[in-house]
């Protein structure tokens, strides 16, 4: 069962002067897209690795991933767009020291700033549009509610003025189950359906109550049984009286619970724990999946899916190396006991950021990192190779390659999800419609045009 999916990311962004300086952040992330598409400034950037990367609202930068169909690469092309980024940094920071202003350029996969202000981590599962799509939203919802408690990425915040440790960082900012806004009312799933394929078969299955992980592990596990769930929903595997009474407040009161021993209220009245409502889910995936001996990637899914609940209920400290809430949690109680202090120290707060620093050399996570102590998925030469090489089995090759021709020609271009367009003289517009195919015709001619042209490094 192929499936295409994608990851959008908004980055935290700060400068931090050597100095009293005030700079607009407009102006560091036009240093930044410079690293990336020199003497330009465009707003809606394709790379040659078939992702888009582009300034939010907010002034946040964004990535979002090619298309991908298959989990691993996936994981591979979101830890390449951190990796783009970081390398932005020294020549960013250079144009800084050129007008006279030294400091450093923070970037941070998190979701929150020190204002309470917040920026996702958006999912994006191509779906049948044959199937009700309120019907799968509605079985959906309790399985994305309470997915947090391996997905999460920690986050301290202030309760009654006490600082408490929460699961996720997103969760106390949404506020409806289903919308088809994505700033003003925060939604569980939203409903905003724009496929980028044929509209007859597809529609767009829009996550954006995710937090952005740093593990590898997580994004793998987040996406994975996600597809799954979808996949066995898709084929009418349901799971019977799942409907929670308030979804909102349910995610908000898992999150504030690491313990994980918090009942949330079910429609029919029944108290069930978070763990509880995923091996339900679980249960029915296992099901499903004996139906479909063949599915050799899912049922992976499934095997570490069932690893990680278990472990979640008999020692979640276990899983330090896997998922980020826990490993977060574990270095702030370690500083705590070796400091003496409490989670109201200011040093706490700074380890809660540093830990979603990009920056190799100094983000705790990456510190973890350097000492073998996280779980990898893809490997570091893979991840350097997706930084500038498409999904080799997607729509994203041949938008990579456009890019490539077009660059080699110092041609003018503009290019979207769906479309590949050359400007000017002899102007020509190329439709890509469908999200699995990686061969066009077309751009092959415009390619042999070029035979000394190397596509990939």
């Amino acid at each position: 069962m192929k499936r295409i999916f994608g990851l959008e990311c908004e980055y935290g962004l700060t400068f931090s002067p050597n100095g009293r300086v005030y700079l607009p952040i407009e102006k560091i992330l036009g240093y930044i897209f410079e690293g990336l598409i020199p003497n330009s400034w465009p707003s809606n950037a394709f790379l040659t690795n078939g992702a888009r990367f582009y300034q939010d609202t907010g002034c946040h930068p964004e990535y979002s991933t090619p298309e991908c169909d298959d989990l691993r690469e996936l994981v591979m092309h979101d830890k390449a767009g951190e990796r783009i980024l970081e390398s932005c940094l020294p020549l960013a920071e250079e144009r800084l020291r050129e007008e006279g202003l030294a400091g450093e350029i923070y970037i941070f996969k998190n979701n929150t700033d020190s204002l309470g202000n917040t920026y996702g981590c958006h999912e994006n599962f191509l779906m049948r549009r044959d199937v009700d799509f309120w019907k799968v939203t509605e079985q959906l919802i309790p399985f994305f509610v309470t997915r947090q408690v391996f997905s999460g990425a920690g986050k301290i915040l202030k309760v009654s003025g006490k600082p408490q440790f929460f699961i996720s960082q997103r969760a106390q900012h949404i506020h409806e189950k289903t919308s088809s806004s994505t700033t003003s009312s925060r939604s569980i799933i939203n409903t905003r359906d724009e496929p980028h394929a044929d509209a007859e078969k597809f529609r767009r299955l829009h996550i954006i109550l995710g937090d952005s992980n740093m593990s590898e592990f997580a994004t793998y596990l987040k996406v994975g049984t996600a597809a799954l769930v979808l996949s066995m929903l898709e084929d009418g595997y349901m799971v019977p009286h799942i409907e929670l009474e308030d979804p909102v407040k349910a995610i908000r009161e898992i999150s504030r619970d690491p313990t994980l021993k918090k009942a949330v209220k079910l429609e029919d009245g029944r108290e069930m724990t978070a763990l509880a409502i995923q091996w339900l889910y679980w249960e029915r995936a296992a099901e499903y999946l004996r139906t479909r001996p063949h599915e050799k990637v899912l049922k992976e899914v499934l095997a570490e899916w069932q690893r990680v609940l278990t472990r979640l209920e008999q020692s979640p400290m276990s899983l330090i190396r896997e998922i980020d809430w826990i490993a977060k949690k574990s270095l702030m109680e370690a500083f705590m006991d070796q400091k003496r202090c409490g989670w109201d120290d200011p040093r706490i707060a700074m380890i809660d950021l540093q830990y979603h620093d990009i920056n190799r050399r100094r983000g705790l996570y990456y510190r973890l990192a350097s000492h073998d102590m996280v779980a990898k998925v893809v490997d570091e030469e893979a991840i350097e190779r997706a930084k500038t090489v498409p999904p080799q089995t997607t729509r994203a090759k041949v938008r990579g390659d456009f890019i490539r021709f077009a660059r080699a020609k110092n041609r003018s271009y503009t290019v979207d999800w769906t479309y590949l367009k050359l400007n000017g003289y002899w102007e020509e517009t190329i439709l890509c419609m469908d999200p699995f195919c990686s061969f066009n015709r077309r751009v092959e001619e415009l390619l042999s045009h070029l035979p000394s042209l190397k596509l990939y490094p």
